[in-house]
C-alpha cells in the first residue's frame, strides 16, 4: 500500500484542481482533519498553499501508514501535526470538534450508500474538500476495442458489496445539497504519458484484473489485449487519462458551528 500511495501521488497532485483553494473560507487558523490520510499527500499538497498557522489531524486505520505521515507533512513552524488512528466510517461529530476544513482523497468511491451517508452526517457544517473520487470514465487514446468491455467490468468491480464506486461522487454532491450546503465540482483527472509510464503499467494491470475478476470471460482476450497496451504505453504511444472529480463543500449559513476544540 505505501509503495503504491508513493507512486500515485504525483499524479494525484497534478490532478487536484488549484482553483478551489480560491473558495476556501478565509479563517485565522487551520484546523484539517484528514480522512484516510494515508501518508499523507493531500497535507503535502495542501499545507504550502494556504496562509497562516495550521493544524492537521491526520485520521487512518493504518499506524505505519500514520507514522510515515506524521514525519512528511511541510516541516514550517506554523503546520502542526497530530494523528489518530481511527476507522473513518465510525466517525462522530466530536471526533471532528473544531475543524476549518475537513478532506479526503480517493475515499467516496469505497463506501456504501449507509457509510456515505454517515460521512456527510458527521462534515455537516464544515467545509469539506473530497478529492480525486472516481467516475467511471477510463480513455486510452488511440481507442482500442476491447477498452469499454473492460472499462464496463471494472465499474461493475467497484461497486461489488454494495460500493458506490463511481456513482459516489454524484450521491455525496446530491447528499450535501439537500442539507443546504453548496457544492462545487471539478474535474482531477489523471493524465498519464510516458513520463508515468510505471503509474500507467501498475493502474492498467490492476484495472485489466478487477475487470477479468468481475467477469471471467474476459480473461481468453485479456491476456493479449494487456500485452500489447502496455508495450504501447510504454512506447509513449498510448495516452491514459483516468477521470475523478474533486467536490469541494461549502455549508449554508444555516448549518451549525461544529464547535471551537482543536
Amino acid at each position: 500500500m505505501r509503495a503504491w500511495l508513493a507512486l500515485r501521488e504525483p499524479a494525484d497532485a497534478a490532478a487536484r484542481p488549484r482553483d478551489l483553494v480560491e473558495h476556501l473560507p478565509a479563517t485565522g487558523r487551520h484546523v484539517i482533519h484528514d480522512l484516510g490520510a494515508g501518508t499523507g499527500s493531500m497535507g503535502r499538497w495542501l499545507a504550502p498553499l494556504l496562509t497562516g498557522p495550521q493544524h492537521w489531524v491526520l485520521h487512518d486505520r493504518d499506524a505505519d501508514l500514520l507514522e510515515v505521515a506524521a514525519t512528511d507533512l511541510p516541516g514550517a513552524a506554523a503546520v502542526t501535526v497530530q494523528t489518530r488512528r481511527s476507522d473513518v466510517t465510525r466517525l462522530r461529530p466530536s471526533d471532528l470538534a473544531g475543524a476549518t476544513l475537513i478532506t479526503a482523497s480517493a475515499l467516496l468511491d469505497v463506501l456504501t450508500a449507509d457509510e456515505l451517508a454517515g460521512l456527510v452526517a458527521v462534515c455537516a457544517g464544515c467545509p469539506a474538500w473530497l478529492t480525486l473520487s472516481v467516475v467511471g470514465r477510463v480513455e486510452l487514446a488511440p481507442a482500442d476495442p476491447l477498452d469499454r468491455r473492460v472499462q464496463d467490468a471494472f465499474n461493475a468491480h467497484q461497486r461489488r458489496g454494495g460500493r458506490l464506486g463511481p456513482d459516489a461522487a454524484g450521491v455525496a454532491a446530491a447528499e450535501f445539497r439537500r442539507r443546504g450546503a453548496e457544492v462545487l465540482v471539478r474535474p482531477s483527472p489523471w493524465r498519464l504519458g510516458a513520463s508515468q509510464a510505471r503509474l500507467a503499467e501498475a493502474w492498467f494491470s490492476g484495472w485489466v484484473r478487477a475487470a477479468c475478476e468481475q467477469h471471467p470471460e474476459l480473461a481468453a482476450e485479456a491476456e493479449t489485449y494487456t500485452r500489447r497496451r502496455l508495450a504501447e504505453l510504454r512506447a509513449g504511444r498510448v495516452e491514459l487519462t483516468v477521470d475523478h472529480a474533486d467536490l469541494l463543500v461549502l455549508p449554508g449559513q444555516s448549518a451549525p458551528n461544529r464547535g471551537e476544540s482543536a
